[in-house]
């Protein structure tokens, strides 16, 4: 049976930021995966990345030493 956990998501502004988030996580074996963007909530490009909520701080720091840049950052309960 399904049900929901919280789960980390980032959203992004264009195609190209989601993209470039799911090359360098997987080149740096960072957790999660480009998903669509939740009803919950919006974002520009209609991608957001899912990944474990405890994951947060360590996806973020990566970020930001990359450059990459993202729109928000969010935690809700999805379905698993």
């Amino acid at each position: 049976m399904r049900e929901k956990k919280p789960a980390l998501v980032i959203t992004f502004s264009t195609t190209t930021d989601a993209m470039s988030m799911e090359q360098f996580c997987r080149q740096q074996q960072l957790p999660g995966r480009l998903i669509p963007v939740p009803r919950e909530i919006s974002a520009g490009c209609g991608l957001a990345w899912k990944a474990p909520v405890e994951a947060e701080a360590s996806l973020t720091q990566a970020m930001t030493r990359k450059g990459l840049r993202w729109q928000e950052i969010h935690v809700l309960e999805l379905w698993v």
